[in-house]
């Protein structure tokens, strides 16, 4: 971890508040506290045995798929909250599994720019709108309760967080272990693999709640400013940005994670933040 970038520092504590629990770690229990009712931002497996609260991909599955429950609006709400304040900006400073993929992909290795692998982007929306949203209105009326489709079988972060360290405390779990768990921990090589080479690709192929988020970066009350009077168009914002965003030409746009790369490289200081869009006052 860079000490030097305060993205990183506040990407690890979020990862701690996340998991503040961590005697639950060595005793190989999952927390069941009150606490693990709400709904954390980021994406962090409510299996992690020191987990505070809950995944909210996990919990909109859970109640989607359940017959007790016609719509979550607890749930929903609690992401829309925080998609209406923060937009992606979750994903760069708050998300725990975006937080992993950023030290992997400082391991030395060769680094692919993912330009033109744009339109795999589109992969995220559709996990979103098919197995968590559409499977769950349905299919509950046929089944008591829907598997959560996309964490049993294509989240690596229940691996990561959960099945290693429950497993390494409980003998008969590990035992219990088979295909299933062969999977996912293909799916989390593969994306370890993938995330030394390019940056960030599960958020920006796979996952569900960035493409969930995403929907706010438009509309949310933090947004990224560009000054059309300072800026000289040398085009170091985009060169920086691994999201694949030029905030020259969309300030709004859904892929970028609001990391703040491009503030600091702007030699003008023509790009800023704030938390409600300011109207441009030197456009003349």
């Amino acid at each position: 971890m860079d000490k030097k970038n305060p993205r990183h520092i506040i990407q690890a504590l979020a990862t701690l508040v996340y998991n503040i629990h961590i005697p639950n770690f060595f005793k190989g229990r999952i927390y069941t506290g009150p606490t693990k009712k709400i709904c954390l931002p980021g994406l962090n497996c409510y299996s992690c045995p020191g987990a505070a609260g809950a995944c909210p991909i996990g919990s909109l599955q859970a109640v989607m798929g359940s017959k007790k429950y016609r719509f979550s609006y607890y749930v929903f709400g609690i992401m829309a909250f925080f998609g209406v304040m923060f937009g992606r900006l979750i994903c760069g400073f708050l998300c725990p599994f975006g937080f992993f993929q950023d030290l992997i992909h400082k391991i030395p290795s060769p680094k692919l720019s993912t330009k033109k692998l744009w339109p795999l982007r589109y992969i995220k929306y559709g996990i979103l709108f098919s197995l968590i949203i559409a499977l769950g209105l349905v299919l509950r009326d046929v089944y008591e309760v829907i598997p959560p489709y996309f964490c049993k079988y294509i989240c690596p972060q229940g691996i990561l967080e959960g099945a290693f360290p429950l497993a390494l405390k409980n003998p008969s779990l590990r035992l219990g272990m088979g295909a299933l768990f062969n999977w996912k921990l293909g799916i989390l090589i593969v994306t370890i693999i993938l995330s030394t080479i390019f940056y960030r690709p599960f958020c920006k192929w796979i996952c569900p709640l960035g493409a969930f988020y995403a929907f706010f970066n438009k509309y949310s009350f933090y947004q990224m400013e560009v000054s059309k009077s300072k800026c000289i168009d040398c085009g170091k914002c985009a060169r920086v940005c691994k999201m694949d965003v030029d905030i020259r030409k969309n300030s709004c746009h859904s892929e970028c994670i609001r990391c703040n790369d491009c503030v600091k490289a702007c030699p003008t200081k023509a790009i800023s933040t704030s938390m409600i869009k300011r109207r441009e006052n030197d456009e003349n």
